[in-house]
């Protein structure tokens, strides 16, 4: 088996994945207007695709984990400086300005998600923990939590408000699912089911999603990519004391080996 890392051939699929999350995504910030409605599913659906294809490309990484590291000092960077030096100035902006700055937060959320993710898996963790992470966190995004936090941690005097709406007329991300506008007990049991889902994918053992996927006995990115990293990072040494006893490293089997 050739090693993870070397070859542009062992990285083919995280580059054609990571062009089209980049394609998606100027496809999605061009061709949609930026605004806090949407207007049906498949706009919602359509809007999700530059992310799905994101967190997919951060799992297919097979870099070694002494180069991911180095990406990391760049990358982890400029997910912060984009952070700093786009949204943080957009928002300042639009404040200033009274514009909405609802579209900036819609976006900027799951570029944050991302840039965790990122960070995870340039630090070792796995294809299948990134995958988990990820797709756990954009189902906490669509949960309408925010939508509750809004109305239970400020201290709001607008009777439209306070107490909480009968009718959440203003979540669309809710509306375009349910076909109408949630009610009150409608969006706790969205956002109930929602958590559930996102603790779901956390805690769920590997072999349930390998059965659901059908994927094998391997989950993905899971024990074979960490072996294999582990191998190349963590060779076995062979050390001898100074009664020329040798030491624990080599006389005990290593885990990296599998």
């Amino acid at each position: 088996m050739a090693e993870i890392g070397t070859g542009l051939r062992a990285h083919r699929t995280f580059i054609i994945i990571t062009v089209a999350a980049f394609a998606a995504a100027a496809a999605v910030w061009v061709g949609f207007p930026h605004q806090k409605s949407i207007p049906n599913l498949w706009v919602l659906l359509a809007k999700l695709v530059p992310f799905v294809l994101a967190v997919e490309a951060i799992a297919a990484m097979r870099f070694s984990l002494a180069l991911r590291h180095k990406i990391a000092r760049v990358a982890v960077p400029v997910c912060f400086l984009v952070f700093f030096t786009y949204f943080v100035p957009s928002i300042f902006f639009a404040a200033g300005n009274d514009k909405s700055i609802y579209y900036l937060i819609l976006t900027l959320t799951p570029f944050l998600i991302l840039a965790l993710t990122l960070s995870h898996r340039l630090g070792g963790g796995t294809a299948g923990g990134a995958r988990r992470l990820g797709y756990a966190m954009i189902v906490l995004q669509l949960s309408g939590l925010e939508d509750l936090a809004f109305l239970t941690i400020n201290p709001h005097t607008d009777p439209a408000w306070t107490p909480i709406p009968e009718v959440w007329t203003w979540a669309d991300h809710m509306t375009v699912r349910l076909g109408h506008p949630a009610s009150k007990y409608e969006a706790f049991t969205l956002i109930a089911v929602h958590v559930i889902v996102a603790v779901l994918i956390l805690t769920l053992p590997d072999r349930v999603w390998r059965k659901l996927s059908g994927r094998g006995k391997t989950a993905p990115g899971a024990t074979t990519e960490t072996s294999a990293v582990e191998s190349t990072e963590a060779p076995a040494v062979e050390t001898t004391s100074t009664t020329g006893t040798k030491s624990a490293a080599e006389t005990e089997p290593t885990t990296a080996k599998g």
